[in-house]
C-alpha cells in the first residue's frame, strides 16, 4: 500500500500558548494530520505538519479556518 504521508512547514501567526489551544481542536480532529507541532520560539512561528494524504493547501485552509494566517515556509 502506498503512503500519502508527507510533511509541510508553514510560516503562522500561532504565537503563544493560548493560541496553540485555540488551533488545537482545529488540527486534532482531522483524521488526515499525523502529528502537528507549533515552534513559537522562532520569528516565523513555524508550524510542522505530518500529513496522512492531506495537502499542503487542505492543510492551510483548517489553519485560516480557525483564524489565523499561514503561509507556505519557503514561499
Amino acid at each position: 500500500m502506498e503512503s500519502n504521508n508527507q510533511n509541510f512547514q508553514f510560516k503562522t501567526n500561532i504565537n503563544c500558548s493560548g493560541c496553540v489551544t485555540k488551533v488545537t481542536p482545529f488540527l486534532n480532529d482531522n483524521k488526515g494530520i499525523a502529528h502537528w507541532e507549533v515552534d513559537t520560539t522562532k520569528k516565523n512561528k513555524v508550524l510542522t505538519i505530518k500529513t496522512d494524504g492531506m495537502t499542503e493547501k487542505e492543510v492551510i485552509e483548517i489553519v485560516q479556518h480557525a483564524g489565523f494566517t499561514i503561509e507556505p515556509l519557503n514561499a
